[in-house]
């Protein structure tokens, strides 16, 4: 894989885990499309070491150790083939200049900070690129580790973008510490997401959508915990209000998310799974959706598209 001239990396430096993605040029159907090949997932968690609004030593130490990591799969990769992009926990980290200096040199390639809405703008391009072509209007809901990013776009144009500082990682420090849960974290958790939703949320329901897509590892492991767990009503797929409102229930009477022993939740979701939840829900109901789609691609899949454009 090394040298070879015909792949590309994207490396997200997201607020609960590092990822990497390296991937080729396929044309299918006349356009050209992002194959995966290798995808690597490091467990970094940056946002729950934001304490005083700068990142501590551990998180630091995580941080550095997982770029090395990625920069030993990198070797012989040409620098315009490789992309890494920092999100909403090095956005938000004073000592972001003391972190990336060292980031950098780890990984063996630039490291730049992304805006909220550059971010959602990629993420968009990612889900836009892989799904069916159409003129329907889509609203795309991505929940990170430190912040969400609301996209509305019809095609492969994103119309309306904006970035909260609402994530899972955050949400789960601030209301769930330990991986507790009780009725009140939860409905507090919700509340205070929903705040933040409604200042935006006017201006998406004016315009309308007719399809909802979580892009993000949230959706995708609460669409597989609910599908697992026999959550949603028969015949329901995908992430249902219904099926959310009975996880939600399940996770109170257990206590604790490692006490609901839920089918299909992998161990390192288990510290996220009741915030992630919790936002879900305050998006489901600030902008009236009844049923969300999960997709696969999403900010490294907007990455590497973008790379292979300016090829």
């Amino acid at each position: 894989m090394k040298g070879d001239t015909s792949l590309f990396a994207a490396i997200d430096l997201g607020s609960n885990a590092f990822r990497m993605m390296i991937g080729q040029p396929v044309k299918r159907n006349r356009q050209w499309v992002v194959e995966e090949v290798k995808s690597l997932r490091e467990p970094v968690r940056l946002a729950e070491g934001l304490h005083g609004g700068a990142l501590d030593e551990l998180a630091l130490d995580r941080g550095w150790q997982a770029l090395a990591r990625f920069g030993k799969k990198l070797r012989g990769f040409e620098p315009g083939r490789v992309r890494a992009v920092a999100t909403s926990a090095v956005r938000e980290a004073a000592n972001a200049r003391l972190f990336l200096n060292d980031a950098q040199r780890h990984l063996g390639f630039p490291i730049e900070i992304i805006s909220g809405e550059e971010e959602a703008k990629l993420v968009y391009t990612g889900v836009s690129h892989r799904i069916p072509a159409s003129d329907t209007m889509r609203l795309v809901v991505d929940i990170g580790g430190g912040s969400t990013e609301l996209i509305l776009g019809r095609g492969e144009q994103a119309l309306l973008t904006e970035s909260l500082t609402i994530g899972s990682g955050t949400w789960s420090t601030r209301f769930f510490p330990g991986g507790r849960v009780c009725a009140q974290a939860l409905l507090d958790a919700e509340r205070t997401a929903t705040l933040q939703f409604e200042k935006v949320a006017r201006r998406y329901r004016h315009l309308g959508w007719q399809q909802a897509i979580g892009s993000s590892g949230t959706a995708r492991m609460l669409a597989k915990v609910l599908r697992a767990n026999a959550l949603n009503d028969c015949g329901e797929g995908g992430i249902t209000y219904r099926g959310l409102l009975r996880l939600s229930v399940r996770l109170q009477e257990a206590g604790h998310v490692d006490y609901a022993r839920l089918t299909g939740l992998q161990p390192h979701r288990h510290s996220v799974l009741p915030a992630g939840l919790a936002i879900t829900l305050a998006a489901f109901k600030a902008f009236g959706v009844t049923e969300m789609m999960p997709s696969e691609p999403g900010l490294r899949f907007g990455v590497l598209h973008d790379l292979m454009l300016k090829r």
